[in-house]
């Protein structure tokens, strides 16, 4: 049974044959953003995670049953997130989540916790990383995110800035501001990150805010050209980056800007155009041009929505790719031992051997490690600078950081 991606005007209602199909198959739940303030990010992404599962399906299911899921579009609104979890946990309960923004799913760590449902989110806050509350505020033991935590990315990026700075022979202290919404997704690293960049050696100016929602951005360039800062970390999503690279181009910035994972992508670098030239940020898995075993798998999967295989996919689309197939073979790890239940799938995510690629995405997924206590998958940054100049548009890595698993990082 295929699902499409998109449900219209039953956005908040799981239909009827996800509830009458549970029985047979394995429910899953999906809510995404489709239409909301961070639906440009949004939408390749859900678009992956229906289509990793419809593959998925299409080929002998999980140990032999079928995925039952519907996608939620939630349009990035925290209430409607938490009814269609209320859905979700009804008369048929899911067995698992893939989900979506750091508002809701830190909403959500209590709820998930409670009714152990493994919640694979796109929020990757370093707050879901602690599943025994050692170090944060509350443990997230049913939490699970495929990729760096936006911390330890903001960190990998700070590297990165470090090592620039040296290169071009800056003298003195190069000055380091946070870029964002006040918002739990960009404030999210805020603190890790500003206290590991002063660590290495940054002055810290003051944060400057500018919403997620595209907009005019020219008095918050302004505001950066008068900080007289180096480097600025953007916390937003990648149609907020596009206003605020445009707006600083305008007032002629000249600050070194660092994106968050979420901060750009291959079409937003496309639509940026010259303002996006030299932009730094952070890429979680393979891209659609590397040529990496795993891509073939990626290719046919693009396939579900794109039978003529000419769509090239940004890549969030892959990231997504990467965390159904970890629940997958969590899935089937599970199986192995018995019926297939959010513990024990908790359970083989947390005992699977280290350095863990999903079969069949080498080179796409970046190896990873869950452990009962310690949720940080992948602490590896690929750092990316991209270049726009003249209309042709290219993205390289030009950094790869590892980030130690500092016992005091654990949480933040």
């Amino acid at each position: 049974m295929k699902h499409t991606l998109f449900a219209g005007t039953a956005a908040l209602a799981l239909l009827s044959a996800g509830a009458a199909l549970a029985a047979d198959g394995i429910l899953v739940g999906h809510i995404a953003d489709i239409t909301g303030a961070t639906s440009a990010v949004g939408k390749p992404y859900g678009q992956g995670i229906a289509d990793a599962m419809n593959y998925i399906n299409a080929n002998g299911g999980v140990g032999g049953k079928k995925i039952i899921f519907e996608t939620v579009d939630y349009a990035y609104e925290v209430p409607r997130a938490m009814a269609a979890y209320k859905k979700l946990t009804g008369s048929e309960k899911a067995t698992a989540i893939q989900g979506w923004g750091t508002g809701d799913t830190e909403a959500l760590i209590s709820s998930v916790a409670k009714d152990e449902i493994p919640y694979f989110s796109a929020s990757y806050s370093g707050h879901l990383t602690d599943p025994m509350g050692k170090t944060s505020v509350k443990g997230a033991p049913y939490n699970f995110f495929y990729g760096p935590s936006y911390s330890d990315a903001c960190r990998g990026l700070v590297q990165w800035a470090a090592e620039d700075w040296k290169k071009k022979g800056g003298a003195g202290k190069p000055k380091f501001v946070h870029m964002g919404d006040n918002h739990p997704y960009p404030n999210a690293p805020k603190m890790a990150c500003g206290a590991y960049a002063k660590e290495l050696g940054f002055e810290i100016g003051n944060e400057i805010q500018y919403s997620l929602k595209p907009g005019d951005f020219k008095a918050q360039c302004l505001s950066l050209k008068e900080s007289g800062a180096h480097y600025a970390y953007l916390g937003n999503t990648s149609g907020s980056t596009i206003s605020l690279l445009k707006s600083c181009e305008t007032v002629g910035v000249t600050t070194q800007f660092l994106a968050n994972i979420w901060g750009t992508d291959e079409n937003s670098l496309k639509t940026t155009g010259d303002a996006a030239d030299k932009l730094v940020w952070v890429v979680g898995a393979g891209t659609w041009s590397d040529d990496t075993p795993g891509m073939k798998l990626v290719r046919e999967i693009s396939k579900i929505s794109d039978p003529t295989g000419n769509e090239a996919r940004p890549v969030h689309y892959i990231r997504a790719i990467c965390s159904v197939y970890y629940m997958k073979e969590a899935m089937e790890l599970a199986a192995k031992s018995g019926p297939i239940t959010g513990p024990s799938i908790k359970k083989a995510m947390e005992t699977h051997p280290k350095d863990w690629v999903p079969a069949g995405l080498e080179g796409v997924c970046l190896p990873s490690t869950w452990t009962g206590e310690d949720h940080r998958g992948t602490t590896t940054v690929k750092v990316y600078q991209a270049s726009t100049k003249g209309g042709a548009i290219g993205m390289k890595q030009v950094y790869t950081a590892e980030i130690p698993r500092r016992k005091e990082w654990l949480g933040w």
